[in-house]
């Protein structure tokens, strides 16, 4: 009986607590924010159900866009369903499966560099760049240009450079490991389990090669999916999709600033696999995550509170600073105790 009375009034306590997220507040944060345009999501989600929805008629929470960097949090999940299955791992080399990369000197670049910017391969990441046609009609092709007209700089693994260039070595990989292409891959393994079904790695130009580390398109519903397996430790409705120590694994710290050619939504901040950490508790657990994109689109999960944020948006050119995105977390952060005993 008294164990039927604590979990009572714990549920008392669990929804007391959604309720008090102070959603005025977001509303008028969300309204006087004129980057933001007319058409932009907001999903906040907490235990599976919505405590916040904004959408506007021409972008709503099942409308499809471009999600930028966001693409790198999702290839870093598929790469992991290789990995528990024991058909991958992160301290593979890149050339035990593409041995070009064996023939020009970059034999020691891991998987685990491919997925941390880690990779020590001259990059020419410009932001300017985000929104042309890549030259490169597959992946393979791609990769081959990585490994014969790109130097290495760098010792793999000793200095962090941000670049489109190790998702989509890691991306390439995969395609070699399962004969297939990479948005089949994704598709099959991460985005149909997860109900995903607008999200895709296709190119809208099939010109142009498929891009696993820029090049996802999805919806804000779809993205709030993927953080909900994850906060779940692997789990959605019941499937365990990725294992719980896969997602411990994209959870883990891998890089401190100082870094390099880091783009200004992240500058600060340590990098996980695939993510951005937004905060860590005393024994460097990380608690909270984001990977957002240049162009306005930013979702965020925090594990200690329960609850994921989606703010997704059109291709802006000009978005929002950070300072809006964190600010629009302390808001919630502020109605919701935080329980990190779990």
């Amino acid at each position: 009986m008294v164990k039927k009375i604590f979990s009572y009034v714990l549920i008392l306590c669990s929804t007391g607590l959604q309720a008090q997220v102070d959603t005025a507040s977001i509303s008028a944060k969300l309204q006087r924010t004129k980057e933001l345009g007319k058409n932009f999501v907001c999903l906040i989600y907490k235990n599976g159900k919505p405590i916040y929805k904004k959408e506007s008629p021409d972008l709503t929470a099942k409308t499809q866009q471009p999600v930028g960097a966001a693409s790198q949090w999702l290839t870093a999940a598929v790469v992991m369903t290789f990995v528990q299955e024991g058909k991958l791992s992160l301290d593979d080399k890149v050339s035990d499966y593409i041995p070009l990369f064996n023939k020009y000197s970059k034999s020691y670049i891991t998987i685990r560099n491919c997925l941390t910017h880690n990779t020590g391969i001259e990059s020419d990441f410009n932001i300017n760049k985000l929104f042309q046609k890549s030259k490169f009609k597959t992946l393979e092709e791609e990769v081959i240009a990585f490994a014969s007209k790109r130097e290495i700089k760098t010792n793999p693994g000793t200095e962090f450079n941000y670049s489109n260039i190790g998702f989509n070595l890691a991306g390439r990989v995969l395609e070699v490991i399962a004969k297939k292409g990479f948005d089949r891959i994704a598709q099959d393994r991460i985005l149909r389990p997860l109900g995903m079904r607008g999200t895709t790695f296709t190119n809208e130009d099939y010109s142009a090669a498929t891009d696993p580390s820029l090049g996802a398109r999805s919806t804000a519903n779809d993205l709030t999916n993927f953080m909900t397996m994850l906060m779940n430790k692997g789990m959605f409705n019941n499937k365990q999709v990725l294992t719980e120590s896969s997602v411990k694994e994209l959870l883990s710290l891998q890089a401190k600033p100082p870094m390099k050619n880091v783009p200004k939504p992240a500058e600060g901040f340590d990098y996980a696999i695939g993510s951005w950490v937004l905060d860590q508790d005393a024994n460097g657990k990380i608690t909270a995550s984001t990977a957002p994109s240049f162009s306005g689109t930013w979702p965020i999960v925090d594990f200690c509170r329960g609850y994921t944020l989606v703010v997704f948006t059109e291709n802006l050119k000009n978005p929002p600073g950070r300072e809006f995105y964190l600010d629009l977390k302390s808001i919630v952060d502020g109605g919701i105790t935080p329980n990190c005993t779990q």
